[in-house]
């Protein structure tokens, strides 16, 4: 439970210092909202499922980027703290 609470706070820290983390958990929540709006229509045509697709592939690489930043900002703290 402690780990979960400390990754929230890490995510906190990045989204009030890091304009480049707040950048892209912005466009990950756009791509989000969009993403449920397709989920939400009964049927897809062709076009729609090829964007719901579109979409998934740029929210995980949004994702990846998020994490790489995670991860550098983790070993920063960690080099710090020695």
């Amino acid at each position: 439970m402690g780990a979960l609470v400390g990754e929230t706070q890490l995510w906190e820290q990045l989204m009030s210092t890091n304009s480049e983390f707040r950048r892209l958990a912005a466009e990950h929540h756009a791509y989000s909202e969009q993403l449920d709006k397709l989920s939400s229509r009964p049927h897809l045509t062709d076009e729609e499922r090829l964007q719901e697709t579109t979409l998934k592939k740029k929210k995980l690489l949004l994702k990846d980027q998020m994490h790489s930043i995670v991860q550098k900002y983790r070993k920063e703290m960690d080099a710090q703290s020695r």
